[in-house]
């Protein structure tokens, strides 16, 4: 299918892992995708899948052994082209200890930018406008160290935003958080795709995060298995439950309450959607 103008694309895309004992461990099987630009796109699966691995191929951090991985229509496989790739896409791990560098707030956020050689009165105005546009002015001269978790992955997403980059992947950001944190983090990330038309990547096993995105992937063993919206993803009954994975919430409240006798859509994702409809029954 032709795409007008993808950010990301992959042909064929295919990588193994070399072990100590020159094992081959086949991560990524002749991956074939795309992303386009203002989109928010999930990408799921078991742990093992190869949803990791196919997101550090995005960046240039990983390069295919067969096929090709295009961003902006640069090549990931030339090495040229990687500072280019690297301004386009950045990422965000799930444990923030691992990307934060320095002792306080705004230097963390400071130091992408400074990497990229701009001058100080550019990077100043990059960090104040990531502590604004992720409400964390109030922790600007914290240590990171003092932060809670979800603090700490807010202040790692700052320091990409900093950046400026095109798109950002989110490798699962709301693993180690709580409840709460993981719906703030969750919900600042939608704001950064709404209001900064930043691109987003987000690889999760959580359905209620997936609910929020415009497309999915379903990956297992390495393989792309299911494509589409949510919506039609989920309306695929059983499907998802063969890749180890889940329904949301509240597909799994509306199917029971139908079983009921309440008479409610197949479709459903949103609790909100449920709410409405109930509403509506009164």
């Amino acid at each position: 299918m032709f795409i007008l103008n993808p950010l990301i694309e992959t042909f064929d895309l295919s990588y193994a892992y070399r072990t100590g004992s020159d094992r081959q461990v086949q991560a990524l099987r002749e991956v074939n995708m795309h992303v386009r630009q203002g989109e928010i796109l999930a990408i799921t699966g078991q742990n093992g899948s190869g949803k990791s691995t196919l997101a550090r191929h995005f960046n240039g951090l990983l390069t295919p052994d067969e096929g090709e991985v295009l961003i902006s229509g640069l090549s990931t496989s030339s090495r040229e082209n990687i500072p280019s790739i690297r301004k386009t896409v950045g990422m965000v791990f799930q444990n923030p200890d691992n990307q934060l560098v320095s002792s306080i707030v705004e230097e963390d956020i400071a130091f992408g930018p400074e990497n990229l050689g701009l001058p100080p009165d550019i990077i100043r105005k990059r960090v104040d406008h990531a502590l604004l546009t992720l409400n964390l002015e109030h922790l600007r001269q914290e240590s990171p160290n003092q932060l809670s978790e979800g603090q700490k992955q807010l202040v790692a997403i700052a320091g990409v935003l900093a950046m400026r980059p095109k798109c950002i992947v989110m490798d699962e950001p709301t693993a180690h958080l709580d409840p709460r944190s993981r719906r703030e983090v969750i919900d600042n990330i939608l704001r950064l795709n709404r209001e900064e038309e930043i691109t987003i990547i987000l690889l999760t096993h959580y359905m209620n995060e997936v609910v929020h995105c415009d497309r999915m992937i379903v990956m297992d063993q390495g393989f792309i298995m299911m494509e589409g919206t949510p919506t039609e993803i989920f309306y695929q009954d059983g499907k998802i439950l063969d890749y180890g994975l889940d329904f949301p919430v509240a597909t799994r409240l509306a199917r029971s309450l139908k079983l009921h006798g309440i008479d409610l859509d197949d479709n459903i994702i949103h609790t909100r959607e449920i709410v409405e409809r109930l509403c509506q029954l009164k």
